[in-house]
């Protein structure tokens, strides 16, 4: 929690002159009034159901118009990108998916979920893919459980990367074995 009000303590703040007067966005406010949505950090629970929340947002007050979300992101939790996942293609809005920066591991499964043809990186950015991590301890059963789990999450993710990518499922497993950077 430390590190987000070290953050939130830089982050700026635009002000807009109006007829009104003045009124002062944050700046990822004001970039949500524009349809613009920024992943950039670790995706857990707090960060996904903050980024759900904004699609839905953004879904709600116009379907026809493109949400974009930028991606700077290490990766993180499955489930947390998995609900994120779910809501891009729940929504009727397309999603567009910008990397900057860096996309790895679910921050590159989230990049390549974006709508068809709509999926760019920067020049500079870096795009990592690999399999599901895992960190099964307990006892044997609890363990052996957790393996199948983490196999199955994998087949599902390979699939879905395979249908985002158009690439055949054997060269997804393949470039999918270890770290793979793009």
């Amino acid at each position: 929690m430390e590190n987000k009000n070290i953050i939130l303590s830089y982050l700026p703040t635009v002000i807009e002159a109006s007829s009104r007067g003045e009124r002062s966005f944050d700046i990822f406010s004001r970039l949500l009034r524009d349809r613009i949505i920024i992943l950039g950090s670790k995706i857990d629970d707090e960060v996904s159901s903050s980024i759900v929340a904004q699609l839905l947002l953004l879904d709600s007050e116009n379907n026809e118009k493109d949400i974009m979300m930028y991606i700077n992101s290490p990766g993180g939790v499955i489930t947390a990108g998995m609900a994120i996942y779910d809501t891009m293609n729940l929504i009727k809005s397309d999603v567009s998916t910008i990397c900057f920066g860096e996309a790895a591991s679910m921050g590159a499964f989230l990049l390549s979920s974006g709508a068809k043809g709509k999926r760019l990186a920067l020049p500079q950015a870096r795009i990592m893919i690999h399999q599901p991590l895992g960190g099964a301890q307990g006892q044997a059963t609890d363990i052996e459980l957790e393996a199948k789990e983490i196999l199955r999450m994998k087949t599902m993710l390979n699939g879905i990367l395979s249908k985002n990518t158009g690439k055949d499922i054997e060269t997804i497993k393949e470039d999918t074995e270890r770290d793979n950077y793009m």
